[in-house]
């Protein structure tokens, strides 16, 4: 994650009225239990992030183990194995064997991490399944 990038936005998530966005930091051994019990290893951008921040608000809520009281209480571990006991059919089924769940879209789509660190989001109610990989930013 570019330097840049993570002090806008501790500028952002440590202004006193965003306190509601920020969760506690996650520490190394909720990171390492989480990566075991979902089979996966975290991309380093993800667990700068989450070590940062806890579970906050970056344009989108970004689950963690502790969020920030505005993002609610499901963990990464919640929504990821919630989303692989939904979704157990192609084409989710092998996206999320080998990523994890950081968030939501505003249609309940999940938007999820592979290992190499790409973003994709899965739609589920387009009557057919898909998921696109998110480009990432310059």
């Amino acid at each position: 994650m570019k330097d840049a990038l993570m002090e806008r936005l501790k500028i952002f998530l440590h202004r006193e009225d965003n306190r509601t966005l920020v969760g506690i930091p996650a520490s190394e051994e909720e990171i390492a239990k989480a990566q075991q019990r979902l089979n996966v290893s975290f991309h380093e951008d993800y667990i700068h992030f989450i070590k940062t921040f806890g579970g906050a608000y970056a344009g989108l809520a970004i689950h963690a183990f502790s969020n920030g009281s505005s993002l609610g209480n499901e963990t990464v571990i919640d929504l990821t194995l919630g989303f692989r006991d939904q979704f157990k059919e192609p084409p989710f089924a092998e996206v999320l064997r080998t990523s994890y769940v950081i968030s939501m879209d505003g249609s309940g789509d999940p938007i999820i991490i592979n290992q190499a660190g790409k973003v994709f989001i899965c739609y589920h109610d387009t009557g057919r399944s898909s998921c696109w990989r998110i480009p990432s930013g310059s």
